[in-house]
């Protein structure tokens, strides 16, 4: 059983690999947001549309969106019982993915969060465009599944692709997401918020505190 939930369709998603493009001349930022036990990653709005068009109607405006992967018991719940828990961490269930408009910057959209703030060139941005792209559930007709209103501000929850274990959790999920935007992260332990959060403090350069954002607009380059 342990063999199965680390191998095959239980680890899904999988990573992507940026596609080596020349020099890259612009860049864009992308956040991390930690509410607690739980990550998200905050990618720009226009950008994640080339690869999920489908989203354009229900998040027809804004720079950014956050995106968040996890169960489908557990994310929706509107109350947090042992047995949700449970069940979640020790038997494959189904995943929804959670997308929020973040109208905003992202450090004053989330100010009871913790933010880290990266800056990505195109084939990086563009990896981790068709990771989470990959991470939405899809009909026979290609078309995204929405399930329920999200769980704050303006939000949707879809169906998810993979399932959700103990070897297989939302912040795996974020450390996939880095990897895709590649970062040289081992995936394997990235299980809490925690060890995700540590990751991008030991990778920033000394002395280069996560400041708020002064440039919302996703279109503006960060190098």
């Amino acid at each position: 059983m342990l063999l199965a939930l680390v191998s095959g369709c239980y680890t899904l998603p999988e990573s992507t690999q940026p596609q080596e493009q020349g020099q890259s001349l612009s860049s864009q930022f992308v956040y991390i947001v930690s509410h607690g036990w739980h990550t998200g990653i905050v990618y720009p709005r226009e950008r994640l549309l080339e690869y999920a068009p489908g989203l354009k109607k229900r998040f027809p405006a804004g720079d950014y969106l956050e995106i968040g992967w996890g169960d489908k018991g557990f994310y929706q719940a509107e109350e947090i019982t042992a047995g949700i828990t449970l069940k979640a961490l020790f038997w494959p269930t189904e995943t929804v993915v959670h997308v929020v408009a973040v109208p905003r910057s992202t450090f004053s959209s989330f100010p009871n969060s913790e933010v880290r703030q990266v800056c990505l060139d195109q084939p990086r941005i563009a990896s981790l465009g068709r990771f989470l792209a990959n991470s939405l559930g899809r009909d026979q007709a290609n078309e995204l599944i929405a399930t329920r209103k999200g769980i704050y501000g303006d939000s949707q929850f879809y169906v998810g692709v993979g399932n959700f274990h103990l070897f297989n959790t939302c912040n795996k999920w974020t450390a996939k997401g880095l990897e895709s935007a590649g970062f040289d992260i081992n995936t394997t332990l990235k299980l809490t918020a925690s060890s995700i959060l540590d990751y991008l403090d030991a990778y920033a350069k000394p002395g280069s505190a996560q400041q708020p954002d002064t440039v919302p607009a996703a279109h503006a380059s960060c190098s």
